[in-house]
This record gives C-alpha cells, structure tokens and sequence, in this order.
C-alpha cells in the first residue's frame, strides 16, 4: 500500500480537498503508476457539478495524464515498471466486435460494461483501489489522474516513447486526440478542402491542427471569445469570426464566405444550437459534420432532415475514433518528429496544490489548463 497525496471531491458542487490517501497494489490484469502530469479538462468539471453519469462521491476526478509504471499485477503482460504510459479513459480490450473492426474505437466488451451510464468508479472486480480517513474513495474513467498513484486495468494503459517529454505527454490523454483524430481519422479531412471549428478551446485547436496537418485551404475558426484567434491563427486557422459580430445566423455567415458552405465543420462545445448550426454550415451534397463536444445530460436536438436527404454527412466521433492503446503511442512519436505541435495548447501550469485555481482558470474561458503533480 502507498500513501500518497490526491485531490478528492468529497462531494458535489464542493472545491477538491488535497488529501492523504492510500492506493493499494495492482490485482491481476492491473498495473499502478506514477503519475507525472495531469490535464483539467471540461469533463472533469461536469463531474465536480454531478452532471456527469454513473458517478459515485467521494471520487478522485482526472482523467487526463501522463505517468511512469511503478508495479504491475499478475498477468500483466507488455507493461512493466520504467514503463512511461498514458492512462486511457477509454480502453481497447482488442477482443469486442468494436476493437476487432478497423472502423471503430468505442470498445464495450462485456468485461469493460464501458458506456456513457457508467463513471468506471470501480474495478472490474467491483471493488476500489483508493481510500482515505477509512473511506472507500472511488475512481473516474479507471483514470483518476488527479492522485500522484493511480492503479488501472493494463488494457486501459498506452505505452509511450521513452524519450516523451511527461510534462507534455498529457496532452495526449484526451483532448488533442480528440480533436486532431476527429479531423484526420474521423471526417478524414483531404488537401484543397474547406473547415469551420466551432469552439477553441483546447479540442477546438486540436482539430484545427488536424485541419492543417491534412492539407485544408481554409479553416474558419468561430468562438464567441475573440481573444483565442491569435492562438487558432497560431495552429492554422485562416479566418476567426466571432458570432456576437453579426446579426445572422453564425451558419448563414459561413455559407457566404465560402459559396454555399464548407466541406467539413466540427463542433467542439457541447450545445445543440451549435451541433445544428455546424451541420447547417456544410455544402449540400458532400458536407460532412462532426460532433465531438459533450452536450449537457438528457440534451435532444431537432433539425430539418432535407439538411441530411441532400446529400450531408453527420457523424460523431470519440476520442477522434482512434484506437487508443495502438493509436496514442504513434501521435505521442509523430509530435517528437515534429509533424505537428501542441506545445502552445499549454497555456498554464500549476503545481498540484493550485489544482482548484486550475478549474476556476478553466471556467474564466482559459484554453487549456495542465497541473503538474509535485
């Protein structure tokens, strides 16, 4: 057993409490780690507000995070300790019908009962690795990135490049391989095309840079927050509207500036106004949609279907589609030759005891927030 510092949610709508808590060793199948960095993510505060499903208090949130394997269980096998990883919040068991077909990453083999219902707030033998002050503390997404150990399932844990910078391997936990697999796997974005990316934050520029990466001609960026255009300008981004500009639709403004509208868009926020105006926004015929961003729990949408009989595309994407434990280890070595760069998504970094400073960051509009684990 290691006794460690964590920062736990007690309870929700409460701040975190940086607390002593006390992980116990890896069971069979599972591996514990080291954490090094850990990323604040949007997810991770609708947890803190309860609007996230399945999840039980008192939690260890995070889910974002780069480590070094410390021990690992009976049967664990291509992980051992030295091992630099990127904890996944979601796994790829290699056996489901999803992992066993090239086209898709949402595993759910019955083993993992992974779904949208469940937080993942125990391990699969139903019981926690984590207590503190003689409470069962529970997971978030098996990852829990916000303690300096974390015990996971080894099919939920990807092997990276022993030379990855840890402060940086973070990035790859969630949001860069969200936006940028949603534009170059997920819509399959191809030179000489037009794009529109509604929301900048950080899987907002994570799909710019995708965008970019896949040869766009254009690449419109749109947030009612005109202080993240130089950061979009920065990865690609060659035009930056703001919707509070205009006196119409944001969807109508697009289809102007581009004859008719783009070929892909991406909605990066969560809000079904949105996702139906980055449908709206594409060309009739060959347009293609991408809803990437979580919508609010419960959330319906409505649209005219003659947008989707014309000939447009609607699609979701999670995790950028990407498999993760075969797909995060190649972006983590294509970033260290230098094919793209996510340096400039950090914008902030804080010691692990500022993490609740981090998520009021988070919640002023700040595009990225990481904190380093002391």
């Amino acid at each position: 057993v290691i006794k460690c510092k964590a920062a736990v949610a007690w309870a929700p709508n409460q701040p975190l409490e940086i607390e002593e808590i006390e992980v116990q060793p890896p069971k069979e199948g599972e591996v514990r780690i080291k954490m090094v960095s850990t990323g604040i993510c949007r997810t991770d505060d609708h947890a803190i507000h309860d609007v996230f499903p399945g999840l039980n208090f008192p939690v260890i949130l995070g889910h974002e995070g780069a480590g070094i394997i410390e021990s690992v269980g009976k049967g664990v096998t291509g992980l051992k300790p030295g091992d630099k990883v990127v904890p996944l919040c979601l796994p790829q068991c290699g056996k489901c019908s999803s992992c066993l077909n090239p086209k898709s990453n949402f595993c759910f083999h019955s083993h993992f009962k992974y779904s949208f219902s469940e937080s993942q707030n125990v391990m699969l033998d139903k019981t926690s690795r984590f207590s503190c002050k003689g409470n069962v503390v529970y997971h978030f997404l098996w990852t829990s990135t916000f303690s300096e150990y974390i015990v996971m399932p080894a099919e939920s844990v990807a092997k990276i490049d022993d030379g990855a910078p840890m402060e940086k391997a973070c990035l790859f936990g969630c949001g860069f391989p969200t936006g940028y697999g949603s534009a170059v796997n997920t819509a399959k974005v191809e030179p000489g095309t037009t794009c529109a990316i509604f929301g900048l934050g950080g899987i907002g520029l994570s799909a710019i840079i995708g965008c970019k990466v896949s040869g766009a001609s254009r690449i419109i960026a749109i947030d009612i927050n005109s202080s993240k255009f130089e950061k979009a300008k920065h990865f690609g981004a060659t035009d930056c509207i703001n919707p509070n500009d205009y006196s119409k639709p944001i969807q109508e403004v697009i289809k102007e500036m581009t004859g008719d509208g783009v070929h892909y868009s991406f909605e990066c926020i969560g809000n079904t106004d949105v996702v139906r105006a980055a449908l709206e926004c594409t060309h009739p015929g060959y347009g293609t949609s991408v809803v990437i961003g979580e919508p609010p729990q419960n959330a319906k949408i409505t649209f005219d279907p003659l947008l989707l009989l014309t000939g447009r595309t609607w699609k979701g994407s999670f995790i950028g589609g990407l498999k993760t434990r075969d797909h995060i280890p190649q972006l983590v070595s294509s970033y260290m030759t230098g094919k793209f760069d996510v340096d400039g998504l950090m914008t902030h970094t804080l010691p692990f005891s500022q993490i609740n400073e981090g998520f009021q960051l988070l919640r002023s509009g700040k595009r990225l927030v990481f904190v380093l684990i002391n």
